[in-house]
């Protein structure tokens, strides 16, 4: 039975207890070459192994578009004894919405978009969107919003939609009940969790959204939301191709992004990571790599949190934003996007009119599906990416000429500092 999970529900729901009485002392190392090199963060990555509070943990980092080193301890799943390695699986969850933004940027730099056009010129269902008068408040008090939902609104969490995993109340219970949902968790029966229907394809969710009212005003205020998927069924209509199918074309097969999908075949299965809860004491493998809701095909591939994908493949994302849109050398290397279109993507694209307060970007800008920061950023300038519920991390520092991303799988992902600490340590790696 499929069962979508509440990220707010599982951080105010499972504590984190002593999460580590059954994981496995040792730390099996990948690779120790990356000692030398980024001392801080060979430590910080075995440590949670070392401290049994996470079964796997990994991290790959590449300089310019050198060889990614990747720092590996753990095992893929408590208990068994395959160590995480840079084509072990994680799920991305919202480490997707990148991907799917510079997707959208590709339609934009074909000319068949631009980043401040209605989006209704393409879903006509989204013409004219009421807002409620109480953001989370009563379905039916709503008003006409001012104005349209744009491309760059979409791309931005700026559109004034909901997420069923952010949002309270009568909205809420809404987007259950049109199964309007942004991920996947488990098929196991999760006690506490009310049963969600994911809604049956990208065209149907994105129908069921439009006859919903905004949360808030479009253009007005950054709202975590569900605005990355809706942009999945977005680059269908406008590209003329699905989604998924899209992606794979624009992105991983120029790539070389062959372990990167919606779901894990067959075959796969003995390098997919299995995904824990932290509770009683124990990490509980509530999605269990043997008999994970991943291995079978998605409602709808969801463009805000549905990816799955290994260290090496996500890492050549990464190669790519560091090169403005190539992987490789300039003679040798495989361009995917114009420069100008890449920094566009990675660039701050909202006002500072928009309302960030006490957001997750309170302070920063956003891009193409990514946190951008900005001068008076920790870290300075030059950094775009985002993170995932169940504990991945992923970025760039264009101005350093670095990428790195973190991979563990917990959720909540708060429950260890593993997430909240792994950009701090890279930093004391390459700039002490």
């Amino acid at each position: 039975m499929n069962r979508m999970v509440s990220r707010r529900a599982l951080m105010g729901g499972m504590a984190l207890a002593g999460a580590g009485a059954l994981l496995p002392r040792a730390a099996l190392a990948w690779r120790v070459d990356g000692t030398a090199l980024y001392p801080a963060t060979s430590a910080f990555i075995k440590g949670f192994v070392d401290r049994r509070e996470l079964a796997g943990t990994l991290a790959a980092i590449g300089k310019g578009q050198e060889a990614p080193v990747f720092i590996g301890a753990g095992v893929q799943s408590n208990g068994l004894p395959t160590p995480v390695g840079p084509d072990t699986l994680w799920r991305l969850y919202s480490m997707t919405k990148p991907i799917t933004g510079i997707a959208a940027m590709l339609l934009i730099e074909d000319g068949k978009m631009t980043l401040d056009q209605p989006i209704a010129d393409f879903l006509p269902a989204f013409a004219n969107m009421k807002v409620q008068n109480t953001p989370d408040g009563s379905l039916t008090d709503v008003r006409p919003a001012k104005g349209p939902i744009t491309v760059r609104q979409l791309l931005t969490h700026t559109a004034g939609l909901g997420y069923n995993i952010i949002q309270k109340g009568p909205i809420k219970a809404a987007y259950d009940r049109a199964g309007i949902v942004g991920g996947q968790a488990s098929r196991l029966p999760i006690p506490g969790f009310a049963e969600v229907t994911p809604a049956p394809s990208l065209a149907v969710m994105a129908d069921r959204l439009a006859e919903l009212p905004l949360v808030y005003e479009p253009g007005t205020k950054w709202s975590y939301s569900i605005s990355l998927d809706l942009m999945g069924r977005l680059i269908e209509v406008v590209s003329g191709q699905a989604f998924d199918a899209f992606l794979k074309a624009r992105l991983f097969d120029p790539l070389g992004m062959a372990s990167t999908g919606f779901m894990v075949k067959a075959e796969d299965v003995g390098r997919f990571t299995s995904n824990y809860a932290p509770f009683g004491g124990a990490l509980i493998p509530f999605d269990p790599a043997a008999n994970s809701i991943y291995l079978d095909p998605p409602p709808y591939p969801f463009g805000g949190g549905g990816l799955v994908s290994s260290a090496r493949d996500y890492d050549r994302f990464l190669a790519m934003l560091l090169g403005e849109g190539q992987i490789g050398g300039a003679t040798s290397g495989v361009r995917v996007m114009k420069a100008a279109t890449a920094r566009l993507a990675m660039s701050n694209l909202i006002d500072d009119s928009v309302d960030r307060k006490g957001s997750f970007i309170d302070g920063e800008g956003f891009g193409a599906g990514g946190r951008v920061s900005l001068p008076s950023s920790p870290g300075g300038e030059g950094i775009f990416g985002w993170a995932g519920a169940a504990g991945t991390i992923g970025f760039v520092h264009r101005g350093l000429g670095y990428r790195a991303a973190g991979y563990t799988q917990i959720m909540p992902p708060d429950a260890v500092p593993f997430q909240a600490k792994f950009g701090e340590t890279f930093f004391k790696d390459v700039t002490s």
